[in-house]
């Protein structure tokens, strides 16, 4: 009893492990810190759109195997029987021919007849097409590394979407920084001016509007930190990260970095070559011409003969037999054309339509060189704009720090008043959080820089 009693312990508690094991193997890993290049890796590997930018990879590859099949010969099988009623057969009246010789079984019906079956193998290689097949097979490699470039694409969108949104992280944890530091100096000068009208030496006014600063410090300090919440899910929901034990609460994933400032002497010149170069968009619209091109030649082919050549082996049932094993086989070979002569118009307007989808392809290719160079000259001067911007706030800072330094000294010594302090706090705090969005837009410009000349660009497959 007590063996039985073991084993049964045994046995639960091995199935509890594996169940563990199962429910652990099934739950995804949640970092608990990413840092942006662990980001991008980490959306590369999960994001959807990335993850659908390859599945239409493998879906154009179908397409070269298929059109490539029309060169390679086919084997074809084929059998039939059946069952005939013996009112439907047929049977010669020889007696009305004069002296012809008299066959057994050729006057009645036959068993085989009854239950005719035939077997044959083919094998079928196309000769000729007038362009049709080899047009179609240019047609699917031009849309295999238009789905390359389209892939590239994806990745380079879903880099620059990761980079913003790790940015914005980084701008809010800044600002709450900031406008906490701001709420903490102003409580400082509420508790100041406490002491100063409970000693008697500044009225009752001060203190109000020492409480009223504070009072309108804290809106700010609550929209950046709801902001700032909001921008980590943001990136959480572009990692395809998910947390099914923690979906009630807000994620706690550290995103580890800061805003810096890097300097990179971007000129209009080079970065419009650049894009050029290496925009996939563009390299897309010059395949898509390409593509409706090769449809003129495939559209065409309709004009000329298709030829093909056979050969097959056949056996079937003896008509003439009473068993189903009594069969005739052999071979034949052969070829085979067609050639529609009119066709009612059908492969002109097939024309028509190939060629006037490559006239848009063209003009598409044009619109998207412009639209690109466009980009190019928005994204350059946002770049020019953030750097003036964040250079002239380096200053401004150093101004508002020395500013208020200068004010608390004046109020300390009696000089000056608690106004004067809480109107260079506000103006610091105004500063620092210019200096940080000029940080986060000059960050932004560059990424942005990155993305519209095709930089950022990696063939990941």
């Amino acid at each position: 009893m007590k063996t039985i009693s073991w084993l049964l312990a045994l046995t639960m508690t091995a199935s509890f492990i594996a169940a563990t094991h199962r429910v652990m193997a099934a739950e995804p890993t949640v970092p608990q810190s990413l840092t942006l290049q662990q980001c991008v890796d980490l959306t590369l590997k999960q994001n959807p759109s990335v993850l659908k930018a390859k599945q239409e990879l493998r879906r154009t590859h179908g397409l070269i195997v298929e059109a490539r099949a029309a060169f390679i010969p086919q084997l074809t099988a084929s059998g039939n029987y059946s069952q005939v009623d013996k009112n439907a057969i047929d049977i010669p009246n020889l007696s009305a021919i004069s002296n012809f010789p008299s066959i057994p079984g050729l006057t009645s019906v036959s068993r085989n007849q009854e239950r005719p079956w035939s077997a044959q193998v083919e094998v079928s290689q196309l000769v000729y097409s007038g362009g049709r097949a080899s047009g179609n097979l240019h047609v699917a490699h031009l849309s295999d590394q238009i789905a390359a470039l389209g892939f590239q694409q994806t990745v380079a969108d879903t880099v620059f979407a990761v980079r913003n949104a790790f940015y914005q992280i980084q701008l809010n944890k800044a600002q709450v920084t900031v406008r906490e530091q701001s709420v903490k100096l102003l409580e400082q000068q509420l508790e100041d001016a406490k002491h100063r009208f409970d000693a008697g030496t500044v009225p009752h006014f001060d203190v109000l509007r020492a409480d009223v600063e504070l009072a309108n410090a804290k809106p700010p300090l609550i929209r950046v930190q709801n902001n700032l919440r909001l921008a980590r899910e943001a990136l959480v929901k572009l990692l395809a990260i998910d947390i099914p034990g923690k979906r009630a609460e807000f994620t706690d994933i550290e995103f580890i970095g800061e805003l810096a400032y890097e300097h990179r002497a971007w000129d209009l010149p080079t970065a419009f070559s650049m894009a050029l170069e290496h925009r996939p968009e563009l390299q897309q619209a010059e395949k898509r011409a390409s593509v409706f091109k090769e449809n003129i030649k495939v559209a065409s082919s309709g004009y000329q003969p298709q030829v093909s050549i056979f050969g097959n082996y056949g056996v079937h049932d003896s008509p003439f037999a009473e068993n189903l094993d009594s069969t005739v086989h052999g071979w034949a070979v052969g070829a085979q054309a067609s050639w529609s002569i009119f066709d009612g118009m059908l492969t002109h307007g097939k024309v028509l339509q190939a060629r006037a989808q490559f006239e848009q392809a063209a003009l598409d290719y044009e619109d998207t060189r412009r639209g690109i160079e466009l980009e190019v000259r928005q994204a350059y001067s946002d770049y020019l704009q953030a750097l003036e911007l964040f250079q002239a706030q380096e200053k401004t800072v150093e101004e508002a720090e020395e500013s208020l330094r200068l004010a608390e000294a004046r109020f300390q010594a009696g000089t000056g008043t608690q106004l004067e302090v809480l109107s260079a706090q506000t103006a610091l705090t105004e500063a620092r959080s210019n200096e940080i969005q000029a940080l986060y837009d000059y960050n932004v410009a560059n990424a942005t820089l990155d993305r519209v000349t095709g930089s950022t660009v990696e063939v990941i497959q």
